[in-house]
């Protein structure tokens, strides 16, 4: 039997295919609900009940806070708020921060920015699963730290960070440290509780999870102190200033209800395709794959080199049989030719840095698209393989 695949996407952690209803919703409150949620009139009133909902449907499912939400334009400004603002709300208590070298660019160029305004960063290696060494976190400590920021899934090898043991121990060693997670890979493949793990703000964006682009939130924990970095009509309580984005925000909150229903068996699926996947592609001469193992990393995230094939080449051969990968993260990569932080971080060898892509799957990706992917793969790369070589 011949599988006509014509559009098997495999790119989801660069952005994910929007749900229908979520588009449905958003073009209603475009086309009809289109009120300023800060007019007084009916029309502004009902526009902000979306606004209200998001926030009660957000809140619920991480277990916080309603007031605890801000609305973004996604896991970038969220990031940024989080660490500009949390710096610059406590500097006199000190001016040291602590990452890893695996973060991503939001947050790795956004420290960068801040070491440039006198601010101290230290950059926490990670072992060669991509997995954060708890005791190079508790020797980098100090009485100085302000924030310490860890992503919780890693958006190139998958690597799922200990956070809720970095949390309790950031609050042992500095109760006053603020905990800020990047979780914008892992928010909706992982149940997710800022107070049971000790965070004090959290990232979220998204088109990650089947919601439109341009939206996000940050969860601000009640008692943290962050600083605004925009200003205007004073909206979201001052911290967010800037016409809220309803059809966003309510198509970010269908989003978020959406997944979290029969999440179990969501995740669930999600590991038995990337388990298909990578049973499939290991049997290729070659091919090794990145990062923790099956169960242990993210359910849907794989990354693969390729010995011999350059990234690039094996990319554009894949999309020539209708299928989408990354040769890397979509941010950061920009179409450079740079070699992946995240690569070198976890200490793979350089043969492997040009020759690695990234399959990230979704609960749209099916066994067919799976089996048909492999299939291919074990076409083309010992052809590539030859071709390069002469």
């Amino acid at each position: 039997m011949v599988i006509d695949m014509t559009d098997v996407y495999f790119d989801n952690s660069a952005t994910t295919k929007c749900l229908p209803e979520v588009a449905a919703l958003m073009t209603h409150i475009l086309c009809e609900d289109y009120g300023n949620p800060s007019s007084m009139h009916k029309k502004g009133v009902d526009s902000e009940k979306y606004v209200r909902y998001a926030k009660e449907t957000i809140a619920k499912c991480m277990k916080v806070q309603e007031k605890e939400i801000i609305f973004t334009s996604g896991g970038t400004e969220s990031d940024n708020i989080a660490l500009i603002g949390g710096a610059y709300a406590n500097y006199r208590s000190g001016r040291h921060i602590i990452t890893t070298k695996i973060e991503h660019p939001a947050v790795l160029k956004t420290c960068a920015a801040l070491e440039e305004q006198g601010f101290q960063v230290t950059y926490l290696p990670v072992d060669s699963q991509g997995i954060l060494r708890l005791t190079d976190l508790e020797k980098a400590m100090t009485k100085n730290t302000i924030i310490v920021s860890i992503m919780h899934t890693n958006n190139e090898i998958g690597a799922v960070q200990p956070i809720e043991q970095a949390g309790e121990l950031i609050k042992r060693l500095n109760p006053n440290t603020l905990f800020h997670v990047d979780a914008v890979q892992g928010f909706g493949k992982c149940r997710i509780y800022p107070r049971r793990m000790h965070i004090d703000l959290l990232s979220v964006s998204a088109h990650k999870i089947h919601g439109p682009k341009g939206m996000g939130f940050l969860y601000i924990g009640e008692k943290t102190k962050v600083r605004p970095i925009l200003f205007g009509g004073g909206q979201q309580k001052g911290m967010r200033s800037g016409t809220e984005n309803v059809p966003g925000i309510a198509g970010m909150a269908k989003a978020i209800e959406e997944i979290f229903v029969d999440f179990d068996a969501k995740v669930e699926y999600l590991y038995r395709i990337k388990e298909r996947f990578i049973k499939g592609v290991s049997h290729i001469d070659g091919v090794r794959i990145n990062g923790p193992a099956p169960r242990v990393g993210a359910p849907h995230i794989v990354s693969v080199s390729v010995q011999g094939v350059r990234s690039e080449v094996m990319l554009h051969a894949l999309e020539d049989k209708g299928i989408y990968v990354s040769a890397g993260s979509a941010c950061s990569s920009n179409r450079s030719s740079a070699a992946s932080t995240t690569l070198r971080a976890i200490g793979l060898e350089k043969q492997y840095l040009d020759s690695t892509l990234r399959f990230s799957f979704s609960l749209f990706t099916t066994e067919a698209e799976i089996d048909y992917a492999i299939g291919c793969m074990g076409e083309i790369i010992p052809v590539l393989r030859r071709y390069q070589r002469g």
